[in-house]
């Protein structure tokens, strides 16, 4: 009997186990990619009204307004953010919270300081309050790296470049539609 039990069992639990398996690859319904503006996900405007992030396209009944599920980043500054700050190594990237954060990068011409930066959108609009840098700085001494001021020119020209190419990104987007 007890054999009889384990030749039944090992096919029936093996068989569930694939139909179970076999319900999590659902097809997607489109194709998005964050970091194109064009097909992001991120852009409140682009989502269909009363759509949550897990309402997966359909209409969102459960009382609460688009606005309360709204991703709140602007995706031209997301891209722009990602595309300026990328000859610095990656550490994190949120596109749901709008923080970029990077690992410490040495210039080649002065391999005795580094700098790291983070970036973060607060904003669904293409304005300069809706991002801030902040950029950290280190220099070495006696072997150990050692905090140092940095340069506020610094963070204001990694802003002002992100600004320009989100505003580049934006001005693409509108003249190939």
């Amino acid at each position: 009997m007890l054999r009889m039990i384990r030749t039944i069992a090992l096919p029936a639990s093996l068989g569930l186990s694939l139909l179970a398996l076999s319900a999590c690859g659902a097809k997607p319904t489109q194709n998005t990619d964050i970091y194109n503006p064009e097909t992001s996900i991120l852009p409140p405007q682009q989502q269909a009204p009363g759509a949550s992030l897990f309402s997966f396209g359909k209409s969102g009944s459960s009382g609460s307004s688009p606005a309360a599920n709204a991703i709140a980043v602007n995706a031209y500054l997301w891209r722009a953010s990602l595309d300026t700050l990328a000859f610095m190594p990656l550490v994190s990237a949120d596109p749901f919270g709008g923080v970029i954060i990077t690992d410490w990068y040495v210039p080649p011409a002065t391999p005795n300081e580094r700098f790291k930066a983070d970036a973060y959108i607060l904003s669904p609009k293409l304005t300069a309050n809706a991002l801030t840098v902040t950029v950290f700085h280190q220099v070495q001494e006696n072997g150990q790296w050692v905090d140092a001021p940095a340069d506020p020119a610094t963070a204001n020209g990694l802003e002002d470049r992100i600004l320009s190419r989100a505003a580049d990104l934006q001005a693409e987007a509108q003249n190939t539609k």
